[in-house]
């Protein structure tokens, strides 16, 4: 699956990304707390946007919020998001050990992109 970045914008809560997937773009706000701690955590805009939207499960968290999985090596790369109308919105990011989160993968309780 490729996913390419095509635009971003700056938006009042951080940046307006647009992806694109299969000719389909797909638009998802990364709060400037998100891209902080992208940053803190080295983890890369392509390696996000595949846990969002090519995730392993995804988890019902707190507040109406969803959790994108993706496992990298020991670790999983958790990714916070919910929705402002139409739009995902992430909220924030980190990558702890995944034996801690992970529960086996398959489990999708919303999906910003519908399954292949």
């Amino acid at each position: 699956m490729s996913i390419a970045v095509v635009d971003s914008l700056p938006h009042d809560k951080g940046t307006l990304f647009t992806f694109e997937k299969n000719d389909a773009k797909y638009k998802i706000i990364f709060t400037t707390h998100a891209l902080t701690r992208m940053e803190k955590w080295q983890l890369t805009l392509e390696a996000v946007s595949k846990t969002l939207l090519d995730p392993e499960e995804v988890l019902v968290g707190h507040n109406n919020r969803f959790i994108a999985h993706r496992c990298f090596g020991q670790h999983v790369l958790r990714a916070v998001y919910e929705y402002d109308d139409l739009v995902s919105v992430l909220i924030t990011v980190y990558c702890p050990y995944k034996d801690r989160y992970f529960q086996g993968g398959g489990s999708f309780e919303d999906q910003i992109l519908p399954r292949d």
